[in-house]
């Protein structure tokens, strides 16, 4: 990552040398997790070569696809060192929404998207106000904006289910469409994730991001505007979460109150198995799209080999725990090699 000042000192090379060791850490991760994905993939296939013919292909992608749009909002969040535990609520919520708003009607694509998008935009102001200005822990504000919108959602719906033969066509072909027989949902995340990636690649405030999760002290000595750049992170979580209610209604047709409930916490373990650190500063978008592909993918391999289910939460489980670990030691190896260094150069001195 790119150090915000003009001249570094010798303590900001030795923490830019020991930071492009831990982002090749992570590379490496990346890695070993696109490995392990296409070791699955092929135990499958060979236990069931149905597994990759054109439908299973296809279904794949799109079980895949809302995740990785998940993880790719979330994964803004956490590099900032903060997490953002309602984008579940916010995708029933807007899934509801949209679904409530076309029922019977004539509404375009374009016209369901904005107010998907507007709502979670809305959902992620209002937490990272809290979080940026209110200074509230972010893990108790998103938590209770969680509880917040789900009892909204189920005040309005009471009971209420949107049925696919009230949605509009245009809706519905988007969510079943494909082009050049790839379906749209899966190429939307791509185009997502690829602009996500680039943004916090190329731009200064996208570096930024990385600069507020890895030491926020000295991003805030350095003149990152930290509050407007955490608020700008939710706002994009939200806005990313509400877009994915919209394509859940394209996708399945029948939305009730609850539509993905739970799904907050594969979210984050998606993000965290594909590298970025949950302490913030280190990891990319690229990263958490595979551990959101490696996430689904168990769960349609369990459901083809005829496991039961219980073993998908396990197995989730069991890589949340082994991607923290990992983190935890690559930053303490870190933090070792800095102080040696650092004693060196003093005794150099």
């Amino acid at each position: 990552m790119t150090t915000l000042m003009d001249k570094p000192t010798t303590s900001t090379k030795d923490d830019g040398s020991a930071r492009s060791l831990v982002d090749a850490v992570f590379r490496a991760r990346e890695i070993s997790i696109a490995g392990a994905l296409a070791l699955l993939v092929l135990g499958t296939w060979i236990a069931n070569p149905r597994f990759l013919d054109d439908q299973g292909v296809k279904d794949l992608l799109l079980n895949a696809s809302i995740l990785v749009l998940l993880a790719v909002g979330q994964s803004v969040v956490v590099v900032t060192r903060n997490i953002d535990l309602s984008v579940g609520s916010v995708v029933g919520l807007s899934a509801f929404a949209c679904g409530k708003f076309v029922a019977g009607t004539d509404h375009g694509v374009l016209t369901v998207m904005l107010l998907g998008i507007a709502l979670g935009v809305v959902c992620g102001l209002v937490s990272g106000a809290l979080v940026s200005f209110g200074k509230v822990p972010a893990l108790v504000v998103t938590l209770g904006m969680l509880y917040i919108i789900q009892g909204l959602d189920y005040w309005w719906a009471q009971g209420e289910q949107i049925s696919a033969n009230d949605v509009p066509d245009p809706v519905l072909g988007l969510g079943s469409g494909s082009v050049l027989g790839i379906p749209y949902l899966p190429l939307i995340a791509l185009a997502l994730l690829a602009a996500t990636a680039y943004y916090l690649r190329a731009y200064r405030s996208g570096r930024e991001l990385y600069a507020i999760g890895s030491n926020p002290e000295a991003a805030r000595l350095a003149g990152v505007p930290i509050r407007r750049r955490i608020l700008g992170a939710y706002a994009f979580s939200g806005a990313v979460a509400g877009f994915a209610g919209a394509l859940w209604l394209a996708r399945f047709g029948t939305v009730v109150a609850d539509n993905a409930h739970g799904w907050e916490l594969t979210v984050v373990s998606a993000v965290v198995v594909g590298g970025v650190a949950i302490t913030g500063g280190t990891g990319t978008v690229w990263g958490a799209a595979l551990g959101a592909l490696l996430l689904t993918t168990i769960g349609s391999a369990l459901v083809v080999l005829k496991v039961d289910s219980f073993w998908q939460g396990a197995i989730t489980g069991a890589l949340l725990l082994a991607a923290i670990t990992v983190d935890r030691i690559v930053s303490l190896r870190m933090t070792a090699a800095l102080r040696k260094r650092s004693a060196r150069h003093g005794n150099g001195a």
